[in-house]
């Protein structure tokens, strides 16, 4: 071996931005292809860390856990939402931000549709990592609740707790609609097509955002019937008229 093959530095595996983003895709892929060829159980972090030509101690340098690593993005994507949660224009209509904002969880599913998908499946016969899941997606929720609560009470709305959880639930339910119909697919429907007409369903039923009242006093209470059958836009729509009077 020559003096300059035993000086020249070794590269090392994930030591920039875009290296790091591929050793922890190549984790994740190595996890998913584990558990699908073995089980869950049986699957150990050294296997998973062998697969993808690292070592434990790497694998624990990107993940906590086995689960965490089927599961590579979410803590990047929960932080872009609230990024563009803090620099939305309060001008907007706050259920096309909460959107956009979920929209961004879509987005990751779909930029590796392979994964995307075997992912589901795993997530649907392996309990732990259903739970996983369940928990990762009650925090969108919960920044989604938190924003539109915020911009709802801002706008002087008399039930902005209420109308802030209900929406961010809304918008939750409607991105998970659409997602696990995409997934069901195998990848092959047009889920951005189907997310648009999701969205554009819950915008229409939170449309009439009440503008503060200047004779409204903390005590005032409003009742209002109707039927159980009545559409979610219906509902509100009604509630919101009461509240002004209009």
């Amino acid at each position: 071996m020559s003096d300059e093959s035993r000086s020249a530095p070794r590269p090392r595996v994930g030591r920039t931005t875009a290296g790091r983003r591929r050793l922890r895709h190549a984790l994740t892929v190595a996890a998913i292809e584990k558990f699908s060829e073995q089980g869950y159980d049986a699957t150990t972090v050294d296997e998973i860390a062998s697969a993808a030509g690292v070592g434990r101690r790497t694998f624990f340098r990107y993940f906590r856990s086995k689960e965490d690593a089927i599961f590579p993005n979410h803590e990047e994507v929960l932080g872009r939402i609230e990024q563009l949660f803090a620099t939305a224009d309060d001008r907007q209509n706050p259920l096309e931000v909460a959107c956009a904002g979920v929209g961004l969880v879509l987005d990751s599913y779909l930029a590796d549709p392979d994964v995307s998908v075997k992912r589901f499946a795993l997530t649907r016969t392996v309990p732990s990592l259903r739970d996983k899941e369940v928990a990762s997606v009650d925090r969108y929720q919960r920044v989604l609740a938190t924003y539109l609560r915020a911009r709802f009470q801002a706008a002087g709305d008399p039930l902005w707790d209420l109308r802030g959880s209900v929406a961010a639930a809304a918008v939750a339910a409607a991105h998970n609609h659409v997602l696990r119909r995409w997934l069901r697919s195998g990848g092959a429907e047009d889920a951005h097509a189907h997310a648009k007409e999701a969205f554009a369903l819950v915008i229409d039923a939170f449309a009439d955002t009440p503008a503060p009242r200047p004779d409204a006093g903390d005590d005032e209470s409003v009742i209002a019937v109707l039927k159980t059958s009545a559409p979610l836009s219906e509902v509100v729509r009604q509630i919101s008229q009461a509240l002004h009077g209009d």
